[in-house]
């Protein structure tokens, strides 16, 4: 049995995936997670790959809330997987469908 795989031995479907998870952000998003920063889809994408799927994180949505910001939001989240687990709060702040913001933390 094979597999589908690209050149750098990531299949294909793993692949797919992270594209979506950054296609649910705008081209020019931001994303602050613990003094690091990241910038547009390509920043998003290198985000999942040490804290998202590269560490095979699970989010489980505990609760959402109106942000203190106008226009965010705050999600409850439990991160469990091989990186950093517990539950903590995600802001978002959407634009036109997508996320064009999301700072991890309190």
């Amino acid at each position: 049995m094979t597999s589908a795989m690209t050149g750098t031995g990531t299949p294909a479907a793993v692949r797919t995936f992270a594209e979506a998870f950054a296609a649910v952000f705008t081209h020019d998003a931001e994303l602050g997670d613990r003094g690091r920063e990241y910038h547009g889809r390509d920043g998003v994408r290198a985000w999942d790959r040490t804290d998202g799927t590269g560490v095979q994180a699970h989010f489980t949505l505990d609760v959402i809330e109106p942000g203190r910001s106008p226009g965010t939001h705050v999600a409850t989240l439990i991160v469990t997987g091989n990186g950093d687990n517990g539950t903590g709060p995600m802001t978002y702040r959407p634009r036109d469908g997508l996320i064009a913001g999301l700072r991890t933390g309190p």
